[in-house]
């Protein structure tokens, strides 16, 4: 077991509003999402003596965001920069920082104006911009729908089971007042829709929309526990030059290490909040953190239903992965036990392990 296990609880959550356009700045966001997490853990933003944020230079500073709250005596503060892959191992930082004594309550967040200011998808992703933007493709939809093509051809997916993924969300979504897409998606209508890149199609790709969300993970209060963190990676997706496999997405990396880190076993699992930013990326998590042998039933037959059950990325919105971590809260504290939520970033990324209190 990791010497920070059991010892921080994630004792708030706060999600602003998810919108195309929020109509303010990303400090502002980061400063509500972040009175909501105080809130709903009962103290006052003053109390807080740590600050954790992610970003890729789209965000509020940590410094500032506290400012904002009326946090007088800030300890220890850290932007950090990074994408999806920050997603559960700054569970980690927070852990490690109240393990060692250096906070009590630590504030994280993650605010972004993802569709009315810098939009991700035409983020510079490496080397291969440089071949794939003078043919008009900008971003990361190139690698990864490029790593898709190659996953279905080796595993004998197809697009129906692409479906399959988004349909479920679209279906665990519709009862979520949050969700951004909530309407069903048939699937002669998912064929009908053109491809972004293919094989994917917008629909198979998370939602671009402005947020904050915030958590306030404590040494003192009650709260889900965590219980395992691990962050990790190697050649995949995300480095095709170097890769043997380009399908090889960061759980390939992180899952073993994360069930010898816990002590857990895959069968533990009753609530699994997968990083969802691409369809394909589900059934490839599902293997990796073996939640199924046999992916291809397994979605066709909507036996992951249980996974993401508020919609995720694709359905409900995208706060760079933070708001499954607070959707994993809402389920533990619902009554689950243990609560598997990743961060994707290509072949690197984390993941996490969440226990009820």
């Amino acid at each position: 077991m990791q010497d920070f296990a059991g010892r921080a609880a994630i004792a708030g959550i706060g999600l602003t509003e998810l919108s195309r356009r929020s109509g303010l700045g990303e400090q502002a966001l980061a400063v509500r999402a972040c009175r909501l997490a105080c809130a709903d853990a009962g103290i006052e933003p003053r109390e807080v003596d740590a600050v954790l944020s992610y970003h890729l230079g789209d965000s509020a500073p940590a410094v500032a965001v506290a400012a904002a709250l009326g946090i007088e005596r800030l300890g220890w503060h850290n932007d950090i920069w990074g994408g999806g892959t920050q997603t559960a191992s700054i569970l980690g930082d927070a852990a490690l920082l109240i393990s060692s004594g250096l906070a009590r309550h630590v504030l994280i967040y993650r605010a972004m104006n993802g569709r009315s200011g810098r939009r991700l998808t035409t983020l510079p992703t490496g080397r291969q911009d440089a071949y794939t933007r003078p043919y008009g493709l900008a971003g990361p939809l190139p690698m990864f729908g490029l790593a898709a093509t190659r996953y279905l051809h080796d595993t004998g997916l197809t697009e129906e089971h692409l479906h399959a993924v988004v349909a479920q969300s679209r279906a665990n979504a519709a009862a979520n007042p949050r969700a951004q897409r909530r309407d069903p998606l048939p699937l002669d209508d998912y064929l009908r829709l053109p491809y972004v890149c293919s094989p994917l199609r917008a629909a198979d790709c998370c939602q671009e929309n402005d947020g904050g969300c915030a958590l306030l993970v404590s040494g003192v209060l009650d709260g889900p526990r965590i219980r395992a963190v691990v962050r990790a990676g190697g050649p995949g997706c995300s480095a095709m030059d170097r890769a043997p496999d380009v399908t090889t997405i960061f759980s390939a990396y992180v899952a073993p290490m994360l069930w010898s880190a816990s002590g857990a076993r895959p069968a533990d699992v009753d609530a699994a909040l997968l990083y969802d930013a691409y369809s394909w990326l589900v059934p490839r998590q599902l293997t990796d953190f073996g939640l199924t042998r046999e992916p291809g039933p397994y979605l066709l037959e909507r036996r992951h239903a249980w996974v993401n059950p508020h919609g995720g990325l694709l359905s409900e919105g995208y706060v760079h992965g933070l708001n499954n971590v607070a959707q994993a809260v809402r389920e533990l504290r619902a009554g689950r036990s243990l609560a598997l939520v990743t961060g994707f970033g290509g072949s690197y990324g984390s993941a996490a392990l969440l226990e009820s209190g």
